[in-house]
């Protein structure tokens, strides 16, 4: 299995070693442009991939928990959030192939496999044991 040292290794030169190369308990987002995706399968590391639009109200409140859980746990921390702009990607091949239904969808994977998916969900427990999934 790739190590988080060989990951970032593997993606020397490119904006996700800034986004990645962070202080612990720091927010580990990510915004997605193409490759990010595939680095993050690579790793074989969880990772949520987080379907949002600048505009919508219930994708902000999902961040809000989502920062508050990160900033409570270093477990929640060490997960990397793959940011997807849904005006921009909604419509586009990643969204089609994990059959996203709409924005404010968040899908926990790993490699390609998917480990859970809220959509439209906001409530702090709901999105803690969707991010539990990654330790099991």
């Amino acid at each position: 299995m790739m190590t988080r040292r060989h990951f970032l290794a593997g993606l020397a030169g490119t904006a996700l070693v800034a986004a990645l190369a962070r202080p612990s308990m720091a927010l580990m987002i990510v915004p997605y442009t193409g490759a990010e995706y595939d680095a993050l399968v690579q790793s074989g590391e969880p990772f949520l991939v987080n379907f949002r639009a600048s505009w919508c109200g219930t994708c902000a409140a999902q961040q809000r928990v989502l920062d508050a859980l990160q900033q409570e746990s270093a477990a929640y921390a060490d997960i990397p959030i793959l940011r997807v702009d849904w005006d921009e990607y909604g419509d586009g091949e990643l969204a089609r192939s994990l059959a996203i239904p709409r924005r404010s969808t968040l899908v926990l994977m790993r490699g390609t496999s998917e480990l859970g998916r809220l959509v439209a969900e906001t409530r702090k427990d709901r999105i803690s044991a969707l991010l539990d999934l990654a330790s099991s």
